[in-house]
């Protein structure tokens, strides 16, 4: 009780600091750019070692500074989030569902910092929302992160992939770096406030590049899908079909 005191008492208070940077900073007209990634890079680390939480990173080399490339991730734990920020050392901007927007002072942060929310509630505006996303992929040299199960997994288990994701990878004909993550299940289960200290593995695993996405795309997202869902499974476990 008293890490998970702690680690929220810690998150809050750099978040307090560094958000009314990041919203001050948006108010003057300052673009999102590699600070805004820099800023929550930081906010992410000092939750993660407030938690306790060792990170050992594989594959570091296959992100790559400069080349567009979405970064597709399972996602078992909140603390997936503050690990990949964590770690990644390029610019990036996360794929977050909408309603985030509504979480208070956080979601003003997170508007401003450039990430991009996508509205689920409603399947047009997500399609739109997904292309804005695919235009700056293409026009930015950064990496964009998306968990394609759409949620966090209640039983830590691999769970069927959604296919916006591999919609927005095959339209935007950019590097997909498949990403497993694992030990962060037992830190803060969905459901559950309580904190406890793991480490956590992520696992960049061998891109899919750009042509390869492309030619996979072409005969739709589930070709794509399964290619990252297999490559994803290998290294958790699981062998579970990838479409839901």
């Amino acid at each position: 009780m008293i890490r998970t005191i702690w680690t929220f008492l810690v998150g809050s208070v750099v978040l307090g600091w560094w958000g009314v940077a990041v919203i001050w900073e948006a108010s003057r007209g300052r673009k999102p750019s590699a600070w805004y990634a820099m800023i929550t890079t930081r906010w992410c680390r000092s939750v993660i070692w407030a938690a306790g939480c060792p990170m050992v990173v594989h594959g570091r080399e296959h992100v790559r500074e400069g080349v567009p490339q979405v970064i597709a991730s399972n996602h078992i734990s909140w603390f997936d989030v503050f690990a990949l920020a964590s770690v990644i050392e390029v610019p990036y901007h996360f794929v977050a569902k909408k309603e985030l927007l509504k979480v208070p002072f956080f979601g003003r942060a997170l508007e401003a910092a450039g990430h991009i929310t996508i509205d689920r509630s409603n399947r047009d505006r997500a399609i739109v929302s997904l292309r804005a996303a695919g235009e700056k992929i293409r026009h930015t040299p950064a990496a964009v992160v998306i968990f394609p199960e759409g949620t966090r997994s209640s039983d830590g288990r691999l769970m069927p992939f959604k296919k916006g994701a591999f919609m927005l990878a095959a339209e935007s004909g950019v590097t997909i770096v498949p990403t497993a993550i694992t030990g962060s299940f037992e830190i803060m289960r969905k459901g559950s406030w309580r904190i406890t200290s793991r480490t956590i593995h992520i696992h960049f695993l061998p891109p899919i590049p750009a042509h390869e996405v492309a030619a996979l795309g072409a005969a739709g997202a589930d070709p794509l899908m399964n290619a990252v869902y297999t490559r994803i499974a290998a290294v958790v476990g699981e062998s579970t079909p990838a479409a839901a």
